[in-house]
Order: C-alpha cells, then structure tokens, then sequence
C-alpha cells in the first residue's frame, strides 16, 4: 500500500507528521528539569527529584460531552485546559504534585489546527500547575470518528512523599467542610445540560446572550476546568480529606472521603449558587436534590479540616467557605445536601 493509497482509505501520513511537529513545540514549553530527552521517542522519560519517599499517584479522564459544545463553536483550547485541569484535581486529593501529562487526541480526520489548539490550551494549563507535558497519542481513525467527532483524553502521573498522603481516614465528627468556588460546570452534567437547551438540534442557542449570565451561553459552558494545585498547595499540610466535585455532585464524591459511620452535612445557604446553575434548573424543570446530584453548584473542591485549623486554610485560601461540617451517620445517605 503506498502513502495515496492509504490517504484514499482516510489516512493522510504527511499532514499527521506536520501536524505532529506544530503539536511538540507547544508541549516542549511545558518541560521541567525532570524531562529526559524529547518528543518523539517510544517512550518518554521522566526522573522523579526533590523527594524523599516518593509515592506515585495516577490518573486518566476525559472531557466528556463538552467536547460536542466545543465543535459546535469551533473552540478547542479551553478543553485543552479542561482535561488537564480534571486530571491535576483527582491526584491533588491526594496531596500530590503533578510530574507529567500525556493525551490521546482521536478524530476521523485529522485537523492541524484543532489538533493545535488543543495542546495549545493542554500545554498552557500543563505550565500553570508545573506539569510537563510529556508526550501523547493523535490519531486518526475514519470509521470509528465521524465528521467533527473527535475525543479527548488525559493521563496524568503526580508524586506525594509517602507521609504526606491525603485519604481522609483521619476526619473525625466536628470536623469542618471548606468548599472552594468553581469556575462553572467544569466537565461534567453536559450530556442534561445539551438535552435542557436542545444544543444539538439548535446550535444557535450557544451564541444566545442570557441577561443573568452577562455573556453568551456558549461562553459560559466552555469556562475551563478550574486547577486546584497551584492554589491548594500551601494549604495541604492542614488538610484531611479532598473531594473534587466532578461527576455525581456532592453525594458521589464527598462519600468517597469519609471514614465507615460518618457523614457530611453540607449548607446550600453557605454559598451563592452561581447564576449559570439556576438557569440550567429553571430550563429544564430540574428538581433542586438533583441539581446537586449533577453538578458542582458552584463548589468544584470540598476540604476536609481540623476545626482549630480553618483559620490557617483560610489563611492560604482565602476564597474558601465554611459550607458544612462531618457528622456521626444517623441513617444511610452519607451525604446530606440542606
């Protein structure tokens, strides 16, 4: 088979190949004293320095459908930034430092630009949390994609030093739930939020301007991911327990931290609901217990501390909130949203 004939099955090896070098100059920017070696080899090389007993801490995820959000307005950096921000967020729970990035990037074919614009928003967002983007996969695949499909997805791999680890086994009744803002609806509840306002079948409601928002929809929906680490960091030695609020709201993931006979009682008044939340839930007639089952409401990360410790998380964190507190378990939902 020569080069034309597989560009007739789909396949076109030389714009992968331009494509592919435009790609490695954005990732190169990202690159830490760890990185050994470049771009392109098999296998990317990376050496873990500045602990003392490392333990490793992985993750993968991926955007998800705000993917369709983003092709229907033909922006693809923020969920660059997206995936690399989920990612970086799930190890942070743990109280670890982000060593490197990889992605997998597959589309029916191949586009520079999107491809481009992708690693651009990865790359940039890679550099805020101090995270090499280290290497990854484009492919093209006609057949599996069709048309704009494309996915998106990241690896992710952090250190904490063994004595550092974070996993909530010390929480305790009395202790006090921090909530950190949001910067949207992150990466997650787009699959109800694209069926709420009929994006599919009309587009055009992503550029309809909405008084509350201040801004299209469409711009409200592709706010990026927000990245926890750089603004957690200092704060990590007075934590117990982490939870990102991704999908499956607050009865899904603040569960995950909690010792065997305790509870989180969590305050709706404690914070202001962001207007883009109550938009969705007027639009859709979406009850308010499953609001909180979706999506984050305005909280994208919920801290777990020591009551004589929150003025010192505070401190470091100054936007972060008392939004409830740990209690014994009364009866089976581990997660009380009042």
């Amino acid at each position: 088979m020569t080069p034309d004939t597989y560009r007739a099955a789909g396949v076109d090896r030389s714009t992968a190949a331009r494509a592919k070098e435009r790609i490695s100059q954005h990732a190169r920017t990202t690159f830490t004293p760890g990185v050994l070696g470049d771009i392109g080899f098999f296998g990317a090389l990376f050496k873990v320095e500045g602990f003392k007993d490392p333990v490793l801490v992985s993750h993968t995820d991926g955007v998800g459908t705000k993917l369709k959000v983003a092709s229907l307005l033909g922006r693809y950096e923020t969920v660059g930034m997206d995936v690399v921000g989920h990612c970086v967020n799930d190890i942070l729970t743990c109280g670890a430092r982000p060593l490197f990035f990889l992605d997998y990037i597959g589309m029916g074919k191949l586009e520079p630009q999107r491809a481009e614009a992708l690693v651009q928003g990865m790359a940039a967002a890679c550099r805020a949390a101090g995270c090499a983007l280290i290497g990854g996969e484009t492919a093209e695949m006609p057949g599996v994609y069709h048309g704009d499909d494309f996915d998106l997805v990241g690896f992710v791999v952090g250190a904490v030093e063994r004595e550092g680890i974070i996993t909530g086994q010390g929480i305790q009744a009395g202790d006090v739930l921090l909530g950190v803002p949001s910067s949207g609806l992150h990466t997650n509840g787009f699959s109800l939020v694209r069926k709420v306002f009929d994006v599919d079948g009309h587009p055009e409601v992503l550029r309809q301007r909405f008084p509350e928002l201040g801004t299209a929809l469409g711009d409200a929906l592709l706010a990026p991911h927000r990245c926890y680490y750089p603004l957690l960091a200092p704060a990590l030695p007075h934590i117990k327990g982490m939870a990102h609020i991704t999908g499956g709201g607050f009865p899904e993931n603040v569960d995950r931290i909690l010792p065997q006979g305790l509870a989180a009682r969590i305050r709706k008044a404690a914070w202001q609901v962001p207007p883009l939340f109550r938009l969705i839930q007027r639009q859709g007639g979406i009850p308010e217990h499953e609001m909180y089952a979706v999506f984050n409401m305005g909280i994208g990360m919920v801290l777990a501390v020591a009551a004589g410790q929150v003025g010192a998380v505070q401190q470091a964190v100054p936007e972060a909130v008392a939004i409830g507190e740990v209690v014994p378990q009364a009866g089976e939902e581990q997660v009380v949203v009042e």
